[in-house]
């Protein structure tokens, strides 16, 4: 009898039962963020149940999935992928979770039909490879011509944008995007741009500063403006140097010896401030608190002192003026001091803050956002960084594809020839394959309330002209030329959905046994 074989509560489930249930979980994924892609695509009001009862308001794909306790298998494959696909390429994190979604309904009606699982994988591998390049064929590249170039970031800032909460002024903010990111030169390291969000206005006011601002007042008493700056960024403790020791105890016998006690922790601390001004410097910086006395020092030195500067702040503050972060200070030589041309104080709304600028690292600048309320901001944040990432991963990878379904349609094509080409069961996965990313187009038309059917079918018959740069237009609400109208998507977000969807549905069609170990158990303490 090896019925025995795992404990009491464990559940095992087998064969269909467990695909079935794989399928189940992953469509129900893809099904929620459905409603989510293309222009028209909706929003979410995720309400968290914690203290607080937090609401995000997004539409993006990967906030929405990770924002989800999930307990099926099969769906967390999901959410992986388009976490991946968040921190890859920034977007399409909803596309290839619907994808994903279209290809296992397709795979389930195959297997239906007692197709073997492998052979199905098998399929979609040929037709992923086809698929990609066919996209490969037909991807632009116009890194020589930079204007061209320039107007092709535009167009896909504002493919990308077009989704978002930030569709209304797109052009403006895809401008500043673009603008951002081609001060990086090419590296992909988005930590240079700081995105500070400021309630009140409305987002036509969101600027792009060249320079560094700083979220904190300047201090009483010391100078609002300083011109050629050295900055010292730090991270020491600047109160008075206290008994550190835990439950330390002093014992005097007069009043006279206290006072000799505090004197001598003002001396410490003189000496300290001495050391730092030793540096040369007219600007320090320190990550944690400074207590008045030092402060009084510093503004007697004529030396700006900004104390809480936030930690994240701090770090890309010694990245953008070219310093380094000290904690000790006794050999002024070895310490890198960091550079700017102007630190003054600036008002943004309601707050003071402090605006560095003519940082050494040209590459840095600030977008500050403005925005009716916090929600809005976090949604403009999170969609303005997707349009950073997007750009910041086509400046490297400069080849363009047109979008709106036009990418879609094209690897349907190709796939479709692929399929009545190959004899067996494969043809079968393959010609699924072709169905899955049709699907693609059709949610973006039925998320816009058109007439999916009759638009696909219309599509179809344009992509078999030659060189057809036909796509589904939402705004008319018919089939438009994708080249006139400027839509365009990055050839990598497309790649990294079609290989990310193909390779996650790969792996839950392979599953056939799901074993749900039992909980362990508490024993009563008692």
């Amino acid at each position: 009898m090896v019925d025995r074989l795992l404990k009491d509560d464990a559940i095992q489930e087998k064969g269909e039962r467990a695909r079935m249930a794989s399928f189940i979980g992953a469509m129900a994924i893809a099904d929620l963020v459905k409603t989510t892609l293309g222009p028209k695509g909706m929003d979410k009001i995720l309400q968290s149940t914690g203290r607080g009862r937090s609401v995000t308001v997004t539409n993006d794909g990967a906030t929405i999935l990770k924002s989800l306790h999930i307990d099926n298998p099969a769906a967390k494959v999901l959410v992986d992928i388009s976490k991946v696909q968040d921190d890859e390429v920034g977007d399409g994190t909803t596309s290839v979770v619907v994808l994903a979604g279209e290809l296992l309904r397709e795979a389930e009606k195959l297997v239906n039909m007692k197709i073997h699982p492998m052979t199905i994988i098998a399929g979609f591998r040929m037709a992923a490879e086809c698929a990609r390049n066919a996209l490969l064929l037909k991807a632009m590249d116009n890194k020589e011509d930079s204007d061209k170039f320039r107007s092709d970031l535009m167009n896909i800032a504002m493919t990308t944008l077009s989704s978002k909460i930030l569709s209304q002024d797109k052009e403006y903010f895809a401008d500043l995007a673009v603008d951002a990111v081609l001060r990086l030169k090419g590296s992909t390291n988005l930590e240079a741009i700081q995105i500070l969000k400021k309630p009140g206005g409305s987002l036509k006011d969101s600027f792009l500063d060249e320079g560094f601002i700083l979220d904190k007042k300047i201090g009483l008493g010391q100078p609002k403006r300083i011109e050629n700056a050295k900055i010292l960024v730090a991270n020491t403790a600047m109160d008075t140097d206290k008994v550190k020791i835990y439950g330390a105890r002093v014992r005097v016998d007069s009043m006279a010896k206290v006072a000799e006690i505090e004197a001598a922790e003002k001396q410490k601390m003189r000496k300290k401030v001495q050391k730092i001004i030793g540096h040369g410097i007219n600007c320090f910086i320190n990550r944690q608190l400074i207590y008045n006395f030092p402060e009084e020092l510093f503004a007697d030195a004529g030396i700006l002192a900004i104390e809480h500067a936030d930690f994240e702040g701090i770090e890309r503050l010694a990245l953008v003026t070219g310093g380094d972060i000290a904690s000790t200070f006794d050999n002024p030589e070895s310490v890198k001091l960091g550079h700017c041309k102007v630190i003054e104080e600036i008002m943004i709304g309601e707050d003071r803050l402090i605006h560095f600028s003519g940082v050494q690292m040209g590459q840095a600048c600030t977008i500050v956002l403005r925005g009716a309320s916090e929600h809005v901001l976090d949604e403009a944040e999170r969609s303005l960084h997707d349009a950073l990432c997007v750009l910041s991963q086509t400046v490297n990878d400069t080849r363009v594809l047109h979008g709106g379904g036009w990418p879609e349609m094209v690897m349907a094509k190709e796939v479709d020839e692929l399929a009545r080409k190959t004899p067996g069961k494969k043809s079968h996965a393959i010609e699924a394959f072709s169905r899955a990313l049709q699907a693609i187009p059709t949610i973006i038309a039925d998320n816009a309330g058109l007439d999916s059917a009759d638009l696909i079918s219309q599509l179809r018959a344009e992509h078999h002209k030659e060189q057809s740069t036909a796509g589904i237009d939402v705004i008319s609400g018919g089939v438009g030329d994708m080249k006139e109208l400027g839509i365009s998507e990055s050839f990598k977000v497309k790649q990294a959905v079609l290989l990310s969807a193909t390779e996650a549905v790969e792996m839950i069609l392979r599953v056939d046994e799901i074993v749900t170990c039992a909980p362990r158990r508490r024993e009563d303490r008692m």
